[in-house]
């Protein structure tokens, strides 16, 4: 990759790790990152906007700029404004998606409808993203009415860690849900880094 032109990556924080970990394994050094804050998917609304700001603010220093979002909650309107700025984005509606591959993901959508979803990321930080954001810490009681639509809570695995496994299953144990866990690795992520080194 030795003179390759630098790629901006504009990512969301919730992919640092996997990000960083895909571009030491592969030797992307002219990819370089930044990350926008994790906690904009408590407000997927606000992640359009923040991603434009980023892309302009680079606009001078890039001629290649790449968002690694998938819509994350946005109902299309990421993807409306990646096109308008004249960049692309990973493609899949989240994170859960691409890391298990878009593909396989919308052909298990009608047996895992009931499913809650987390990410290697989303078990360290379960408490931060999920647990105090829904009041559960508060207000215990909210379980039912927040999760009881739910059967099963799945961990979509990037990394084999024996200790992030049974963080995951606490939680799903916290949120009354049966435990299941699969081993995506870096998934589309990895794919779609490729075609933009």
């Amino acid at each position: 990759m030795k003179g390759a032109r630098p790629v901006l990556l504009i990512a969301c924080g919730a992919l640092a790790r996997e990000i960083l970990a895909l571009k030491a394994a592969n030797g992307w050094d002219h990819l370089d990152l930044t990350c926008l804050p994790a906690d904009l998917h408590l407000w997927p609304d606000r992640i359009p906007d923040a991603v434009e700001a980023a892309v302009l603010a680079a606009r001078p220093a890039y001629d290649a700029i790449f968002v690694v979002y998938a819509d994350c909650g946005t109902g299309g309107l990421l993807a409306d404004r990646c096109q308008a700025l004249g960049v692309e984005m990973i493609a899949g509606p989240h994170c859960y998606s691409f890391f298990d591959g878009n593909a396989a993901f919308a052909e298990r959508q009608d047996t895992e409808f009931t499913a809650f979803f987390l990410t290697d990321f989303l078990v360290r930080q379960f408490d931060a993203f999920v647990w105090r954001p829904m009041g559960l810490d508060r207000h215990p009681e909210l379980r039912d009415m927040l999760f009881g639509n739910y059967d099963r809570l799945i961990y979509l695995a990037q990394t084999e860690d024996r200790a992030l496994n049974e963080k995951a299953e606490a939680a799903a144990h916290r949120l009354g849900l049966r435990y299941e866990r699969r081993f995506t690795g870096y998934g589309d992520l990895a794919t779609a880094l490729g075609g933009v080194a």
